[in-house]
């Protein structure tokens, strides 16, 4: 347990106390050259603390052997490395690097807003973070973390709040001399801020309000002396969504929109050099031209950390994952070098013995006559045809400049096999709902201007694809569209149970000789007269099966677009024994079914991509048709019946997208690492095989994103570095046999230091994110939620055990440099609505979020999870341009209701207006100039000539090029009803779902992390 102080006693973070019964003196910090914040440790909280109870400690022994034998004395952490300072704040704030300051700059007054109240505090134990437990009884002291920090709220459950913090100074403690805490060049960052805590009610809220004067000492470390004069001090309320449990000022926490911005003025105009054992690549979200010198863009494969642990148990120590991104297909930036294409017979074979690629990681022996490979350690021989003599003493062939598989980190090859070109299939649905519906009509036509448009396009690959048509109810109507009829014949099949195609010539025939053909079918499709009507609706297995089977006969991939207007049912049989309850095996809402999984894998194998446009989708009810789309590398689109004008310039734009994007065929991954590593797994949306290491899918395009884990089998040769190679073989659209190969060579360490500082928070969250996405099918969120918190608590107490090269009190946060905004970005995971579903969170809404955001890239997951909040000027000239790299903070205290504010993120797009708008802007963007007569909801902007509507609909129209699907503008209006739709992005406050604000997570984070050092 721990102590409970006296009324009159104060307790100090970092510092010894005592005596029981000492006045309450001023505020000193341990350390005067760190800047810190302080996050609610008191000083006896070393050794009188109890272990953290929970999953998490039970199984961590070795992070729970750090503690002191004197219960008075505070345990100090010294780090293994001391070439490490650490960078602290007195303004509570994170931040890479602080340049060294003259002497003599004074910095204006800052203070912390705090709770308007102080209470009476009980100390009582603490236990682990479970947000997601059961509602605790009420009156819940603020030290037990059994409350439901990410669940729905209790109306009466109340809170005691931690009282003011104080700032002073320690006249009796002389201060430590930078010099003797601190040595080396790298900084980290660390985060201490003390408190008293004041057991006796005061009348009013009494905040010291620090002066800070800033002076420069010897060495590379900034001191900031903090003179405290009291004064009483009006806070400033906060939104209920923002304000902190605990009185910590958000504002004054790790900032990922300041980390995002400094790594884009660090790499504004510059070329970052891909090769081997290179630095930290920019961040996904900065846009940089990558020149390839022998590694891989990190816009391809993107490591969770650029240096590996030599050994297992110092992986393992981190806590944090070891893996990469993949995005085989990845786009590449304007000004950017196209991808070497060199010809199967012309380019220098690999190795024999476990298939990889030839790279320039392979070390040539013999004069150039073999050379060993580092995936498997063997030896393979070079044919005489493609032989060239090394020179120098590393062994580096006269000819590496001349090849691109010698001297680059991708390359493609271009085989002398070529398949049947993909095709491109059309499934309708006629049945007697449809054909009553309104849809009908307007789909054929926008299928006719597709065709229309793509015959036209004689340059284009898609202007001579093959197309086929199919209809179908209850029963499969396809079409002979061969040329030498005068018009095409429709063959029905009754027997759909086991298919046979009638005939197999004419199912597929050139656009450029059937369009005419295909435009008469589409034409009188919406004259038909239902034969049947089948008030159970159609099942979504029929036309994949129907589309699939032409496929088969002809032997070819394809795309299979699917326009369904019908409810959909179930597929399958939803009595047997297999069912949701019909096994003991546990089930998910997420997990397919078997017939959905069968008939996934049938397509994966035959190269058969489905997307499903669901005209008539229900949010509540019925079945979710997504699975088959999403696990074969396409794409479940969804409309209310193409009512509105909204929707049908959504449903064109899909339709484009779908049909133009560059798609590889039958593909198949294969992924090779050093020999002392393995694969562990691999996450993504495909169908798993047994084999981590080999993946195959039906289609892929540029956006199609994996995550691969690695795990140690054998220490690792720190002078050889890690090597990772991806190996995509895929058919073009035009049949061609293409390999993409990527290599990426890293270095390696035995220092765990060295890894923590070579870890980049986008690119964990982009794992974490798809691993746990895969772990929904078999897992119960509540444990994927924890496993997420334990494994950044975990992490965060092993960086302050074994990294940091200073004393830090208990009071201080410490992360690492580049993981400032890691606890944001888990938070956000954690309180999704994947993992923490909510009150008006639907099933379809559910399954459709999961799937759409595993297919994201790296730059898309981590928009997805902490959106850009981009404030709009309210008269635009040259000089205030909207510029979509100013964004703000993911708060409710950033939004004025003076302003225009763009919500960003891949799914979503939303302009929040403010209620205090001058009317001239209301005039400029929405053409009224009433508040209340602006309509909320999904909406248009008006094509308005002048400055500020010109200028925000290019913004949209830049923002919506950057992300793979089409999105619809909602206009939010402050208060209106409709707000909470802008809430849910707002990651760094409480979630409507019940989700904790960033300041209460980071908050536990920190306790929690210390306590397990205890």
């Amino acid at each position: 347990m721990m102590d409970i102080p006296t009324g009159n006693q104060s307790q100090i973070p970092g510092q010894n106390v005592k005596s029981a019964a000492s006045p309450p003196g001023p505020l000193c910090n341990s350390l005067p050259s760190i800047q810190d914040l302080s996050l609610g440790l008191p000083s006896n909280q070393g050794p009188g603390y109890n272990h953290l109870q929970g999953s998490s400690c039970g199984s961590r022994s070795n992070l729970t052997t750090h503690s002191s034998t004197n219960n008075t004395h505070h345990s100090m952490l010294h780090g293994n490395n001391a070439d490490q300072n650490v960078q602290q704040f007195t303004d509570a704030y994170v931040s890479s690097m602080v340049p060294a300051a003259s002497q003599g700059i004074n910095v204006p007054p800052c203070s912390l807003p705090m709770n308007e109240r102080t209470h009476t505090f009980k100390p009582q134990q603490m236990s682990l973070y479970r947000p997601y437990q059961a509602l605790s009884p009420p009156f819940q002291p603020p030290y037990t973390h059994q409350g439901s920090q990410n669940g729905p709220q209790s109306p009466c459950q109340k809170y005691q709040p931690i009282s003011p913090l104080s700032f002073g100074q320690c006249g009796n403690q002389t201060p430590q001399s930078p010099q003797q805490a601190f040595k080396g060049e790298n900084v980290e960052s660390t985060v201490n801020t003390g408190y008293i805590h004041n057991h006796a009610a005061l009348p009013s809220p009494i905040q010291q309000q620090p002066h800070r004067t800033l002076s420069h000492s010897a060495g590379n470390i900034n001191k900031l002396i903090l003179n405290t004069a009291a004064q009483d001090r009006s806070i400033t309320a906060q939104s209920p969504a923002s304000e902190s449990r605990y009185g910590l000022d958000p504002e004054l926490l790790p900032s990922a929109v300041k980390v995002m911005a400094e790594d884009r003025v660090e790499w504004a105009g510059k070329v970052f050099i891909s090769e081997p054992f290179s630095r930290l690549p920019p961040l996904a979200t900065t846009s940089c031209i990558i020149e390839d010198r022998g590694n891989v863009s990190p816009s391809i494969i993107r490591c969770t950390s650029y240096c590996v642990p030599c050994e297992g148990q110092i992986a393992l120590l981190s806590r944090l994952p070891l893996g990469a991104l993949v995005t085989p297909l990845a786009r590449q930036n304007a000004g950017e070098k196209p991808l070497p294409v060199c010809r199967e017979p012309e380019y220098v074979v690999g190795c024999g013995q476990c298939g990889a690629s030839m790279c320039p990681v392979m070390g040539w022996q013999d004069c150039g006559q073999r050379f060993s490979c580092p995936f498997c350690g063997k030896l393979s021989e070079v044919s005489w045809q493609h032989y060239q003599p090394t020179r120098g003493v590393e062994g580096v062939r006269v000819d590496k400049d001349k090849k691109p598989e010698l001297s680059m980190g991708s390359y493609e090859i271009l085989n002398s096999q070529k398949g049947e070109p993909a095709a491109l299939l059309l499934a309708i649905d006629v049945s007697a709902s449809a054909l009553r519906g309104r849809c009908m009509e307007f789909v054929t036509q926008q299928i006719h201007a597709l065709l229309t448009s793509l015959n036209r396009e004689d340059v284009d690959a898609l202007s001579d694809v093959r197309v086929g048509l199919i209809t179908y109810d209850s029963r499969i109507h396809v079409y002979d569209l061969s040329p030498a009829l005068s018009r095409p014949h429709m063959l029905v099949i009754t027997e759909t149970d086991e298919l046979q195609l009638p005939v197999r010539e004419g199912l597929l025939v050139s656009l450029k000789d059937c369009v005419d053909s295909i435009n008469s079918v589409l034409q009188l499709l919406p004259q038909f007269s239902p034969t049947c009507d089948d008030p159970s609706g159609v099942s979504m297995e029929l036309p994949v099966r129907a589309g699939l089977a032409v496929l088969q006969a002809l032997s070819c991939p394809g795309k299979l677009l699917i326009f369904h207007m019908t409810p959909l049912i179930e597929m399958g049989d939803t009595n047997s024994s297999s069912g949701f309850f019909g096994s003991n095996k546990p089930k998910s809402i997420f997990q397919p079914s078997e017939v959905a999984i069968s008939l996934a894998k049938e397509c994966v194998r035959q190269g058969c991509g489905v997307h499903l446009f669901a005209l008539s989708q229900q949010d509540v009810g019925g079945a979710w048709p997504g699975h088959i789309p999403y696990l074969t590398g396409g794409a479940l689109h969804t409309y209310s019946h193409l009512q509105g004008e909204l929707d049908r310039e959504r449903f064109s734009t899909d339709l484009k997208r779908t049909v133009k994007t560059e798609t590889g065929y039958k593909a198949e991954l294969r992924i090779f690492v050093s020999k002392d590593l393995r694969v562990s797994g691999c996450y993504g949306l495909f169908v798993p095989g047994p084999n981590p290491s080999l993946v195959t899918m039906a289609t892929l395009d540029g956006w199609t994103t994996l995550a691969v884990e690695l795990a140690h089998t054998r220490p690792l040769d720190e002078t050889r570095g890690v090597a990772v190679q991806v190996v995509l073989s895929y058919s073009t659209q035009t049949g061609d046999r293409r390999t993409r190969v990527h290599t990426l060579t890293l270095q390696c360490s035995h220092r765990l230091q060295e890894t923590f500082r070579h870890y980049q928070a986008q690119t964990l969250l982009a794992f974490y994110c798809k691993k746990m996405y895969c772990a929904v099918l078999e897992r119960p969120l509540q444990e994927l939620r924890e496993e997420l918190q334990t494994d950044l608590t975990e992490a965060l107490a092993s960086y302050r055990k074994h990294c940091c090269s200073a004393s830090v009190s208990a009071g201080q946060l410490v992360l690492p440099q580049h993981l400032r905004a890691l606890p944001v970005y888990i938070n956000s995971l954690r309180k999704s609505e994947v993992l923490l579903p909510g009150l008006r969170s639907s099933v379809h809404q559910r399954l459709q979020q999961r799937c759409q955001v595993l297919s994201m890239d790296t730059c898309c997951t981590a928009t997805h999870f902490y959106p850009q909040l981009l404030p709009l000027p309210l008269s635009v000239d040259s000089s205030n341009l909207p510029n979509p790299e100013e964004a703000l903070r993911c708060c409710g205290a950033s939004l004025d209701p003076r302003g225009l504010y763009l919500v960003h993120a891949p799914l979503t797009l939303l302009l929040w207006v403010g209620t205090r708008v001058p009317t001239s802007s209301l005039v400029e963007l929405f053409n009224t100039s009433c508040f209340s007569s602006l309509s909320s909801g999904e909406t248009k902007l008006l094509v308005l000539e002048n400055p500020l509507s010109i200028s925000v609909r290019s913004l949209i129209n830049t923002l919506n090029s950057q992300v793979p699907c089409a999105r619809k503008l909602w206009v939010v209006k402050e208060g209106d009803t409709c707000e909470e739709a802008l809430q849910r992005h707002l990651v760094e406050d409480k979630s409507p779902n019940g989700g904790a604000s960033y300041t209460d997570f980071l908050y536990h984070l920190h306790v929690s992390s210390v306590r397990l050092l205890q």
